[in-house]
């Protein structure tokens, strides 16, 4: 089964996907994130989007893959008059998560907002695969 959500994020804004308080033996696995500009050929635009673990201190446009709690990441750079896009990338890890999720957002041009929608897929876990999962949540949150 795939779960999707969608929401629009300001400049420096994080929502928390809420993921925790299901079955313990349900976990989830991204399969897509997107992000998309609210003013498509109008505004400039560098908006840098994170998936995280952890819910993040601070909203930043830096991109680091040796940050453990780090799971996605997307970059749209896009520019007007005449408007195109020059760069639209995405970077997923397909680790299996069962708590609540955050996700990011930061333009580093001129400050303006970013639409996204992010599917993960739901998984039923096996007793090995749960302790694992379980275990590293536990870690991250100092449990």
């Amino acid at each position: 089964m795939i779960k999707s959500f969608r929401g629009q994020l300001a400049d420096g804004e994080q929502n928390q996907i809420h993921l925790a308080g299901g079955e313990v033996d349900t976990g989830f696995r991204i399969v897509s994130l997107k992000i998309m500009s609210p003013n498509p050929g109008v505004d400039l635009q560098e908006s840098v989007v994170k998936v995280y673990k952890v819910k993040q201190t601070s909203v930043d446009g830096v991109v680091n893959f040796n940050d453990d709690t780090l799971l996605g990441a997307a970059y749209l750079e896009t520019h007007g008059e005449p408007w195109y896009t020059d760069a639209d990338q995405v970077i997923f890890d397909r680790e299996v998560i069962n708590q609540d999720i955050y996700i990011t957002h930061k333009d580093i041009a001129v400050g303006v907002g970013v639409n996204y929608y992010l599917e993960l897929e739901e998984i039923k876990m096996k007793d090995p695969e749960i302790a694992v999962v379980n275990y590293s949540a536990a870690l991250l949150h100092g449990e």
